[in-house]
């Protein structure tokens, strides 16, 4: 069976991408790099970040993309190549990579759900700003700088104190 992406123009995705390395924290380490290289990509290829989390080693998103565009995959290729020429080659480069000129430093797939209503989006905003309390590097989702909750706490669309870890948001959502 061949795997086949969602192809919907204009349509809101989330999204998981991990580091090859689960114990890396290469994106956390290199939070400008990886800013940055959005910023480039969203300049050249608009979308609408709804929502996302930066954590050590993997990150989650929800994008909106433009009317009559279903293009995700370039826009996640550029950034993950953008963000690996951005940073020093330390890591171990297997044979199949180097083979292709890889770097090694993210899983070769990611996951791509396509978002079918609005109490989808609700459960995948309040997963994405969650999940720092879920990997326990924080007891509430706003102590974790690298989230989008800051700008949904200053745009009134969540309180502050929203997200602690005896809430169990997000609980029945796999990653």
């Amino acid at each position: 069976m061949q795997y086949r992406r969602s192809n919907n123009a204009g349509a809101t995705y989330f999204f998981t991408l991990t580091l090859a390395d689960r114990k890396s924290q290469l994106l956390t380490e290199n939070i400008r790099h990886l800013r940055d290289v959005v910023r480039t990509v969203r300049e050249a290829h608009p979308f609408e970040i709804v929502a996302m989390v930066v954590l050590p080693d993997h990150l989650h998103a929800i994008w909106q993309l433009p009317e009559g565009d279903a293009d995700f995959p370039i826009r996640w290729s550029l950034i993950k190549a953008g963000f690996s020429r951005a940073i020093p080659k330390h890591e171990t480069i297997g044979q199949s990579r180097a083979k292709k000129r890889e770097r090694g430093i993210w899983q070769r797939r990611y996951w791509e759900h396509l978002i079918r209503d609005d109490t989808d989006l609700e459960d995948h905003v309040a997963y994405i700003h969650f999940n720092p309390v879920k990997h326990g590097y924080v007891s509430k989702a706003s102590d974790w700088p690298h989230s989008s909750i800051h700008l949904h706490i200053k745009n009134g669309l969540c309180d502050v104190d929203w997200g602690y870890l005896d809430q169990g948001v997000g609980e029945n959502m796999g990653e």
